[in-house]
Formats: structure tokens, C-alpha cells, sequence
């Protein structure tokens, strides 16, 4: 379910979607026209990532630039027909290049997407001999600055995970804001960890993830876990995380021209008054402590804005001493790995990954079903 087809929100007339999209088209062939004046061929990587990293850079940059200037109606508008696109598209796509089976599911009465391995995923229709033991379960909160996409817009990049990791993957489709402020996403995502229990999954077969504001929504389920009592996932993978929303560090400004990022990154739709450096939303001013903050992976890159607030991040784990892997990429912008799963960077990314679940979260050789 895209945030269009929840009933309390507002999409746009027929005549101002169409002229959204048109817009959209402009402003994204316009970001596109200026890759040859970047000097595509420079950077960290072999030409074809360079060129790859220039070209997705302007992309997104052009389309979050104009997206932040529509009103809301029009932005679900668009983004709704973006999902419909995607829900054609991506099954067929992902199944061809990663053996993946996309599957809706609600959890804890929260939509979402199942990304599986098709093997995996007849055996449990089957329960033949041939089915395949699942690593881990990763309940998946999407990027999206709080406030955007959908899991189909995700099943690329959950699918080159199943693809490389071996893991199942459940991509929630958890409330945003402005609609749905601070404290729902986080609330839906508790439901769907609690019913994941319910369906008999232990909680050190579960990986919690996300990226972007979907990781800093992950890393808040921790410690939403941690007071309501409940056990912690085995492990906690973020990729660029959003765990800091006062936005006070240099690399805010300093790689601003480098990321993919607005210069304006929007955070009081989600916060709706609660401050910025309040610790449910910024889990850098949190207090980890092993006994109740698990393992945990994560990644940015070295041109990011959000890179000095998640080094920190990073620091305080390790000081903290949670288990921590931590990779910092060279020339890589916000949420690399969702954006260019196909470079060498990202999936140095996903081996990471894979290597710390092996050490920390149990697998499931008799793949219960979670369905």
C-alpha cells in the first residue's frame, strides 16, 4: 500500500498529477544534461562505476530537488504512479536477474513486501527435501527522509540482498509523515517485529535494517524495543542512517555539493515539534549498551552529509563496545548501496554484511515459514 491509498491522505486531481509528472520528466532530463560538464569519468572506482555514480547523483538530485517543492497532494500523486510503474516492472525484473519471488504480506496488521529466493520461497508451498535453510530475516524499514517511497520501490535493492546474502527479506510499509508523524513509523515497525515473534521467528534470526530515514527509524525501534521490555533483533544494519536530525556537523554543508542529498534536507514534517536531539529520533544522543543494543553493521559514504554525525554514531558503539562493523567509502554519496547496487563498493557492502550475521545471527535450517 503507497501512502496515496491509505484513506487519510490527500492526492491530487487528475489534470495536477499529469502536470507533476511532466514536470518531473523536465526537471530529471534537465539533471541529466549536466553530467557531461561533471567530469563523469573521475572518481574513486573503474570508469563504468564513475560514470554510473555521475549519472545516479544528478538523477536523484534532480528528482528530490523537485519533489521537495510540490505540495504534498502532488508528491503522493506522483508518487503513487511511480509505485503502480514499479509493481509492473520490478517482479518480473527481479526474478530474471536475482531468482527473487515478491510476495505482499501484512504484518501486525502493517503491509509489505516479501523478497525471497524462489527456491526458498516454493519450498515452503512444497516442503520438498529441496528447501533452502534462510540466514537470517530482515524486517526492512525503506529510506525516504520519512516522508517518502514504498516498498516496491525497494525490491531491486532487497532482491541483490537476498541474491548475495541468502537472507529473506520483509520491507514494511510503515506510515509516514506529514500524514503520520513521530512516533507511528515507529510504532508500525514494533508491530511488525512482535508479530514476526508471534509467527514463531526467534529474535536472534532477525536483522533489523533500513537506510536513510528508514534507518534512523531502525536504530529508534532498537531502543522502542529496549523500553517496552521486548528482546533484541541479532543484529541492526544500516546503511547511511539518519540518526542525527539536529544537522549541526560540518559535513552537513561541507559535502552538500557532492551529495545526492537537497541542501535543504526536510526533518519538522517528521519531528511534528518533538526536538531535534531528543533521543527517540536522534539515536546518536542515545546511551547503547550491549546487553540491549545488538551487533550492528553500518555503512555511508566518504561525500555524504550525514557522514560526521553517523562516524560518530559509529564511535559511541564502538566505545560503548556493541559490536560494531563500520565502512566508510571513499567518493560514495547518501545511501549508495540502495542507489548502485551493481558497484564493486556496494557490494563489498553486502559480503560485510553477510560476515557480521554469520557471527551474530542465527540461522533457520528448517525455514519455518513467517507467513
Amino acid at each position: 500500500m503507497v501512502m496515496a491509498d491509505r484513506p487519510e491522505v490527500e492526492t491530487a486531481s487528475g489534470p495536477l498529477t499529469a502536470l507533476t509528472v511532466v514536470g518531473l520528466a523536465s526537471s530529471m532530463l534537465g539533471g541529466l544534461a549536466r553530467v557531461p560538464f561533471k567530469k563523469p569519468w573521475s572518481g574513486p572506482s573503474g570508469l563504468l562505476d564513475n560514470v554510473g555514480q555521475a549519472v545516479t547523483r544528478q538523477s536523484i538530485r534532480a528528482f528530490m530537488g523537485y519533489s521537495m517543492g510540490l505540495p504534498i497532494e502532488e508528491f503522493r500523486s506522483m508518487e503513487k504512479i511511480l509505485d503502480d510503474i514499479c509493481r509492473v516492472v520490478m517482479p518480473p525484473f527481479v526474478e530474471l536477474t536475482d531468482g527473487v519471488e515478491l510476495t505482499d504480506d501484512t504484518i501486525g496488521g502493517v503491509p509489505g513486501l516479501w523478497c525471497r529466493a524462489k527456491a526458498s520461497s516454493d519450498a515452503y508451498v512444497d516442503e520438498d527435501e529441496d528447501k533452502q535453510e534462510i540466514g537470517a530475516t530482515i524486517l526492512y524499514l525503506h529510506g525516504g527522509g520519512y516522508i517518502g517511497t514504498s516498498p516496491i520501490m525497494y525490491s531491486a535493492f532487497a532482491s541483490s540482498l537476498v541474491r548475495i546474502t541468502g537472507f529473506e527479506v520483509f520491507i514494511a510499509d510503515y506510515r509516514m509523515a506529514p500524514e503520520f508523524p513521530f512516533p507511528a513509523g515507529i510504532l508500525d515497525a514494533a508491530d511488525v517485529y512482535q508479530a514476526l515473534l508471534g509467527r514463531g521467528v526467534t529474535p536472534d534470526h532477525i536483522i533489523v535494517a533500513g537506510d536513510s530515514g528508514g534507518g534512523g527509524l531502525a536504530a529508534s525501534l532498537v531502543a522502542h524495543l529496549h523500553e517496552q521490555g521486548l528482546p533484541k533483533p541479532g543484529a541492526l544494519a544500516l546503511f547511511s542512517p539518519e540518526i542525527d536530525l539536529d544537522l549541526d556537523h560540518p559535513s552537513i554543508t561541507e559535502n552538500a555539493q557532492y551529495d545526492v542529498l537537497p541542501w535543504n534536507i526536510p526533518v519538522t514534517p517528521y519531528l511534528h515539534g518533538v526536538q531535534p536531539n531528543d533521543a527517540r529520533v536522534s539515536v546518536i544522543n542515545a546511551e547503547p549498551n550491549p546487553e540491549w543494543f545488538p551487533p550492528t553493521f553500518v555503512c555511508w559514504g566518504a561525500d555524504e552529509m550525514f557522514r560526521d554525525g553517523i562516524r560518530e554514531f559509529a564511535e559511541r558503539l564502538a566505545d560503548s563496545e556493541v559490536p560494531v562493523r563500520a565502512i566508510e567509502e571513499p567518493g560514495m554519496f547518501h545511501v549508495f548501496p540502495i542507489l548502485m547496487p551493481w558497484a564493486e563498493a556496494s557490494k563489498r557492502v553486502f559480503r560485510a554484511m553477510h560476515d557480521l550475521a554469520k557471527g551474530h545471527v542465527a540461522s533457520d535450517p528448517d525455514a519455518t515459514p513467517t507467513h
